[in-house]
């Protein structure tokens, strides 16, 4: 019996017809996949752009917000001390009673009276610009911190610090007197009581030039350490480095020149003006300094004074 191949033609035609559906469902079927993944790589990448520019912004805000801060507690970017406690001073030998009228007692002859002060006599006003890291801030804090705050107690003298960051190089990279001086600010915005207390530590207890200088965590321990109340909100503000583009915009600022002064500007630190005059001579020496103050502040503060003079014994009659 013969085989007629054309029997098997419908069938054979059958197979490939399926075979060549399958592999277009299979090809659809991939070409559906592709596309599915490739959206979810889009749609992923899109959201990791989103979520890193959103980062970005953040930071960029924060950043902005961190410039833009303004210490409320800065008069021309000086904070005036409303709270000066006793500190020890080393140099306790030097120095001298802190009363306007002792200073003068001191500077006049034994033979010549006294003079006294009016009741309504200005205090003298001392302005001090200090670099965290200068030799010669850390001098004049340390010879004056207790006849200031005497003066400062006692209504014989308005003390302003003016912290800037004139030696920020000089700290390995840290930029440790920008750090220092928006420290500073952080605790005479939330605890203006004890800047006074936190300035002194700063400077009696600076590191050495050239050296990366304290952390800001360390720094908000030398504020914790200083007595601030609010230990939460200044260590937040120092650590955050708050007030470190105030700092250095200040720090533009005196270079330019120094408020009531006539276009006086800063070249060094410490720089110390007594009723806008500025003090020249030996930081170390509060006798020096002392004696300056008075010498700048008597003609506003003694003008009214009328000394009364001196009486001398009588000889005794010759027997």
């Amino acid at each position: 019996m013969s085989h007629d191949p054309s029997a098997n033609a419908p069938a054979e035609r059958d197979r490939r017809e399926a075979v060549r559906e399958k592999a277009q469902q299979v090809k659809a079927k991939q070409t559906r996949w592709r596309i599915a993944r490739r959206s979810a790589i889009a749609v992923g990448a899109v959201a990791v752009i989103g979520v890193g520019a959103v980062g970005v912004s953040a930071a960029l805000n924060s950043r902005e917000g961190r410039s833009q801060a303004l210490p409320g507690a800065a008069a021309d970017d000086g904070f005036l001390i409303t709270s000066a406690s006793q500190v020890a001073d080393p140099l306790a030998d030097q120095t001298v009673d802190g009363t306007a009228a002792t200073m003068a007692a001191e500077a006049v002859p034994t033979a010549t009276a006294t003079p006294e002060p009016t009741s309504t006599a200005a205090p003298v006003d001392i302005r001090v610009y200090i670099d965290y890291l200068s030799t010669e801030a850390r001098e004049f804090q340390s010879a004056n911190a207790t006849q200031l705050s005497k003066w400062v107690g006692d209504d014989a003298a308005t003390l302003t610090y003016y912290p800037v960051a004139m030696l920020t190089s000089k700290s390995n990279g840290t930029k440790y007197s920008l750090r220092a001086a928006g420290a500073a600010a952080c605790v005479a915005t939330h605890a203006s009581d004890r800047f006074f207390a936190f300035n002194h530590e700063l400077l009696t207890n600076q590191p050495a030039a050239d050296t990366d200088g304290y952390s800001d965590q360390q720094l908000a321990d030398m504020a914790q350490g200083a007595g601030v109340s609010d230990v939460a909100t200044v260590r937040s503000c120092i650590e955050d480095e708050t007030y470190t583009g105030w700092a250095k915009a200040a720090t533009d600022r005196a270079i330019k020149g120094l408020p009531g002064t006539n276009g006086q500007a800063l070249t060094a630190t410490a720089t110390v003006l007594v009723n806008g005059t500025p003090y020249v001579g030996n930081m170390d020496d509060a006798k020096e300094f002392a004696q300056f103050v008075l010498t700048v502040d008597s003609n506003a503060y003694y003008s009214t004074a009328t000394p009364t003079p001196s009486s001398t014994p009588s000889a005794a009659p010759a027997g």
